[in-house]
């Protein structure tokens, strides 16, 4: 980090976060809403873990010790709509599934929700993993047990017999043993596992809809569920209350999937015209996990992958990026998702620059990571602006994250809900 910042909030730094719920920061430029432009010179007052005020020049209303971004820029807490925080492939990952424990899981998800939170993401959805693992750390969290991002949880994915989201690849007896409750086949079974996930502490329910890079089969990438299934699916989820959001890959699984009525759509690599038509009538967003295709592009030739997965990741690696700059070109409504936990915890802000590449300015794919992100997650009304009454998640970098989208890959300062978790390198 470069010395003025540092210098500037120093004073701040310990282990664990600073208790900073009464506080007033001096900030220099301010993305309050991300899309209107910077404010400069502004004074932002913190009560209580939220935003009491915005104001012009540098004063101090009351007597709260001062943090000095002046030469900063800030803006609000980033927001990633796709997370595995309780895992990270790479080799042996496999592997762990059969030899952890959900605590040993939790466990580790707290580790890498502590990495997130240190990059500036203070709001994540996470849309697969280990119910008891995700709910417990999602639970903690929010208590203030453990430092990390708040976190919007589906548990485990809903997906047909031997589909993407089953357990595959493994002896019988194996994948009989650790075939979960949210596995199911035909509408009336799949109306009881949306009912069941949402039962053990689903906030939405995450379906597989296509087919998978990473799951170890080779059953293409193509509609996995039935249109009657689907149509179920999201059925049952809406009348209890809950958005769906599905992976898909194939276009026909992804028309199919927002024919349905799904909320959202999951990579969404091979749409089309057509489904992006179908994107803008049904009121769809798209989360495109761009850093995901870079990320399994390099692991083409990688041993401890499945020969099914390499395959797989040869396809559709290479394809996402060019998706992405027709979805944006076409008016899909876009929020930011990384499907992190395939690529790194911690280097999420790495997708920023793949959304640039794809066309997006570097406001509008800010915008996608804090306002459109925070809609799409129904938590608009508490995050993803700099506004009085909003829980006080502020980032700051030196640079202007608008001409470099870079500077947000070594974000400077964090605070979440008032408290500082990061006040230098």
């Amino acid at each position: 980090m470069r010395r003025t910042l540092a210098a500037a909030v120093g004073a701040l730094m310990v282990v664990g976060p600073a208790v900073a719920e009464d506080a007033i920061i001096h900030a220099g430029y301010v993305l309050a809403k991300p899309g209107e432009g910077y404010l400069a010179r502004q004074t932002i007052l913190v009560e209580d873990g939220k935003i009491v005020s915005i104001t012009s020049g540098f004063s101090k209303p009351k007597d709260y010790e001062v943090i000095n971004l002046r030469n900063a820029y800030v803006l609000p807490g980033l927001i990633d709509s796709h997370v595995h925080i309780t895992s990270q492939n790479g080799p042996g990952d496999r592997i762990k599934g059969f030899e952890n424990s959900d605590v040993d899981t939790a466990f580790d998800g707290a580790a890498y929700a502590l990495k997130t939170l240190e990059a500036g993401f203070t709001t994540v959805q996470d849309v697969g993993a280990s119910n008891d693992a995700i709910f417990g750390l999602r639970d903690a969290i929010a208590r203030g047990a453990v430092p990390g991002p708040r976190i919007r949880a589906s548990g485990a994915s809903v997906a047909v017999t031997g589909g993407h989201g089953d357990i595959n690849g493994y002896s019988a007896q194996v994948m009989a043993a650790f075939t979960g409750s949210s596995i199911c086949n035909g509408a009336d079974d799949c109306r009881r596992a949306v009912r069941q996930q949402i039962k053990e502490g689903a906030d939405v329910i995450k379906i597989t809809a296509t087919g998978g890079v990473l799951s170890n089969t080779s059953a293409g990438l193509e509609q996995q569920f039935s249109d009657e299934e689907l149509k179920a699916i999201v059925e049952a989820a809406h009348a209890m209350g809950r958005q769906v959001t599905a992976h898909a890959h194939g276009k026909g699984g992804v028309d199919a999937a927002l024919r349905a009525g799904v909320d959202s759509i999951e990579h969404g690599t091979y749409l089309d015209d057509e489904t992006i038509a179908l994107f803008k009538e049904n009121g769809a967003t798209l989360v495109p996990t761009v850093l995901a295709g870079a990320t399994v592009t390099g692991w083409t030739n990688e041993p401890w992958l499945p020969p099914a997965s390499r395959i797989k990741a040869a396809q559709v690696g290479p394809l996402m990026l060019d998706m992405l700059r027709r979805a944006h070109e076409g008016g899909v409504n876009v929020a930011f998702g990384t499907d992190t936990g395939v690529s790194k915890h911690g280097e999420n802000a790495k997708e920023f620059a793949l959304m640039v590449e794809a066309g997006f300015t570097p406001e509008e794919a800010i915008r996608a990571a804090t306002v459109v992100a925070s809609q799409h997650l129904e938590m608009d009304k508490s995050v993803g602006t700099l506004e009085p009454g909003k829980y006080a998640d502020i980032i700051a970098v030196d640079g202007d994250p608008l001409k470099d989208i870079r500077e947000l890959e070594s974000v400077d300062f964090v605070m979440k809900d008032g408290n500082v978790y990061k006040s230098g390198k």
